[in-house]
C-alpha cells in the first residue's frame, strides 16, 4: 500500500515539472520570407532525461502548409542559436499571420517528456 501511495505522488510531481516546460522566441535575423534557418529560442524547465527538442512551426492562419521544422540535440543549454535547424519560414501572401512553434522535449528512446508553445506575428515582406 505504501509502495502504491508512494507511486502515485511521484507521478504526480513528475507530471507537475513536465507541464512547467517553457519555450519563446523572437524573429532574430529572420527578415525575409521563407528564411530556411531557424530562429534563436529560449527554452527553460526542459526536463531531465531529455535528449532532443523537437521544432514544428504552423501558421494559425494558413495550417495545412507544412513548415516542417527540425531536431535539436539538447545538452542543458538555456538557448537554441538562430539556424539550428532548416525549416520553411514565415512567409504570408499578404498582411500578417501568426506563428506557432511546437516543442517537443524527447528522451533517448523518442519519448515525450513534455511540451511547450510559443507563438509570434510576422508581417508580409515585400
Amino acid at each position: 500500500m505504501r509502495l502504491l501511495l508512494a507511486s502515485t505522488i511521484l507521478a504526480a510531481l513528475t507530471a507537475t515539472a513536465h507541464a512547467e516546460m517553457k519555450v519563446s522566441f523572437d524573429w532574430g535575423p529572420t527578415k525575409k520570407c521563407f528564411d530556411p534557418n531557424s530562429p534563436p529560442f529560449k527554452v527553460s524547465g526542459v526536463p531531465s532525461g531529455t535528449a532532443t527538442l523537437d521544432f514544428h512551426m504552423t501558421d494559425k492562419n494558413a495550417p495545412n502548409f507544412n513548415h516542417g521544422g527540425g531536431q535539436v540535440p539538447y545538452k542543458g543549454e538555456a538557448s537554441v542559436p538562430y539556424g539550428a535547424f532548416k525549416y520553411k519560414g514565415p512567409c504570408p501572401p499578404s498582411g500578417t499571420h501568426t506563428y506557432v512553434f511546437t516543442v517537443k522535449a524527447l528522451d533517448a528512446k523518442g519519448k515525450v517528456l513534455a511540451t511547450a508553445k510559443a507563438q509570434r506575428d510576422f508581417a508580409h515582406q515585400s
